[in-house]
């Protein structure tokens, strides 16, 4: 997903939800106030908080995952 700002496979909604994803993983956060004006645009606040939830609970999981060297079942390949 190296492209996916480009990839006509995402819908504008889909390409900010990525984008939120992206922006959250970063240390510390970098959600812009535009972003989560952008996210507004496409979602309403209850999605919204379940999509900043799910990416919150997916950084803890792959932090903790490399803290105790567990390794990926095979789906994910870098």
């Amino acid at each position: 997903m190296a492209d996916w700002r480009n990839s006509r496979l995402f819908t504008p909604a889909e390409r900010t939800a990525i984008e939120m994803a992206e922006a959250m993983s970063f240390t510390p956060a970098t959600v812009t106030d535009e972003l989560f004006a952008e996210a507004q645009n496409h979602f309403t606040e209850e999605q919204i908080v379940e999509l900043a939830a799910t990416i919150a609970m997916e950084n803890y999981r792959a932090r903790m995952n490399r803290v105790f060297l567990i390794e990926s079942e095979g789906r994910y390949r870098p």
